[in-house]
């Protein structure tokens, strides 16, 4: 099992910035499938973000054209720049990783442990 490891999470005011970073442990990571998930009390966890073999990089409509994904694979690791951050924002965040694309989202893929990200009025 690939092992995956967050960082950046923290308190920020309305219309900040953070910062995430998640580092992979698996030697194929540039073939890995990449994503952002967010959890908020009481709810459900939804997509955010996710970056798959072919370069291309899908948002959710709620972050778009605030939230920036990004990958390094020679770090074996994938940021979330998030700009202009609002108190719905507010979730722990976790990234997920699979060799298949398709499978991002799903429970058997690779988890990180999740960051705190919360975002004061």
């Amino acid at each position: 099992q690939v092992q995956l490891v967050e960082s950046g999470g923290g308190l920020v005011q309305a219309g900040g910035s953070l910062r995430l970073s998640c580092q992979a442990s698996t030697r194929t990571f540039s073939t890995y499938a990449m994503a952002w998930f967010r959890q908020a009390p009481g709810k459900d966890r939804e997509f955010v973000a996710r970056s798959i073999f072919s370069g291309q990089i899908d948002y959710a409509d709620s972050v778009k054209g605030r939230f920036t994904m990004s990958r390094d694979n020679a770090k074996k690791t994938v940021y979330l720049q998030m700009n202009s951050l609002k108190p719905e924002d507010t979730a722990v965040y976790y990234c997920n990783g699979n060799a298949n694309w398709k499978l991002l989202g799903r429970d058997g893929g690779s988890w990180g442990q999740g960051t705190q990200v919360t975002v004061s009025s």
